[in-house]
């Protein structure tokens, strides 16, 4: 499966270069096509030969997890009617990695015990597009994947991710999700490098994520305003994108953002006046549809010389109060290696 990883994780650095990029953030492999199942494998589901440590369960019209036999590693599950998953299942299943439940009917009251909190394994819990209203618990310290997209999750409780040091991505996005209900729910993740926590119900962008975060996104909560020194206590961080909030000028801290590991800024959709102060490192700004009425250019370049000028690559400003006229003379010198400027 080492290839097959290595995909998802391209695919995972790719979606962070682009700002509308629509993509399937995971592969699932179908079964290979006229292989013969295993005898050991549960009824309606195929576990082929020549991939015996996978059990193919998807989009079999399922409502429970079947036994799963010793030797599976890799359980796909997604896109059935699933409304429970009840005691016994995973008995055998003591080397499972992958739990793929994507788009099934589950809540969090039917999740028996022993079933989950037993999979001592696991690397990769995929629970997206079901009803769950708190998260799956407790969990294996060697999981590395969290997806819970798209539930009904209002809580999170501050110990449900406790001790897992190999935790590096966790997708929280369209749930019920409020600035209180997860304080304190990612302190400790030191390999957590991606934090999607967008279509919420934030008020502020979470406190105490670790300084390997790499990724950020909170884009469509009730943002207003970023804590002074935010950025300075994420040293890795590279892409931030806080778009379709209520972010205001008086809300951002000068040199909040003037911070040089950031490549990528998303501030577009939010009620700011001017266009915030930037490191001259940052590679895409996106300030689209705004109320900027001033292309305030010391804002982007300190000090413009022959060795001193922005790195921006793209810059939007569509839907703003900004034409090309109100460009600075000196604009031409500061955005040597811009490719896209884009006001209307």
């Amino acid at each position: 499966m080492f290839s097959l990883y290595s995909f998802l994780l391209a695919g995972l650095v790719c979606h962070s270069l682009g700002q509308y990029d629509d993509y399937d953030e995971y592969y699932f492999p179908s079964a290979p096509q006229g292989a013969v199942s295993s005898p050991t494998c549960a009824q309606d589901c195929e576990c082929p030969s020549n991939f015996p440590t996978a059990m193919y369960c998807n989009e079999r019209s399922l409502k429970f997890v079947p036994i799963v036999p010793s030797g599976i590693k890799y359980l796909y599950l997604q896109n059935n009617n699933i409304e429970e998953i009840k005691a016994g299942v995973f008995d055998n299943a003591t080397d499972l990695r992958w739990l793929v439940l994507d788009n099934n009917n589950i809540t969090s009251d039917k999740i028996q015990a022993g079933t989950i909190d037993k999979l001592s394994s696991l690397e990769k819990l995929l629970f997206s597009n079901n009803k769950l209203t708190k998260p799956p618990g407790p969990l294996s310290k060697s999981l590395d994947e969290l997806k819970l997209i798209g539930n009904q999750l209002s809580s999170f409780p501050s110990n449900t991710l406790s001790g897992m040091e190999n935790l590096t991505t966790i997708h929280l996005s369209k749930n019920k999700l409020t600035t209180e209900s997860i304080t304190g729910a990612f302190k400790g993740l030191k390999s957590l490098v991606l934090l999607d926590v967008s279509e919420n119900k934030l008020k502020k962008l979470p406190a105490g994520v670790p300084p390997s975060l790499l990724m950020l996104y909170a884009d469509h909560n009730d943002i207003d305003s970023i804590p002074n020194g935010y950025l300075a206590k994420l040293p890795a961080l590279q892409y931030l994108r806080v778009s379709h909030n209520k972010m205001v000028d008086s809300g951002i801290p000068a040199g909040v953002f003037n911070v040089s590991s950031l490549l990528e800024l998303d501030l577009s959709f939010n009620k700011l006046k001017t266009i915030p102060e930037i490191n001259e490192s940052l590679e895409h700004l996106y300030l689209q549809v705004n109320d900027i009425s001033k292309f305030d250019l010391s804002n982007i370049c300190k000090f413009i010389s022959p060795v001193n000028y922005s790195r921006l690559r793209t810059l939007r400003l569509d839907g703003n109060n900004l034409t090309h006229s109100s460009m600075p003379d000196d604009t031409s010198n500061c955005l040597r290696q811009a490719s896209e400027i884009i006001f209307e």
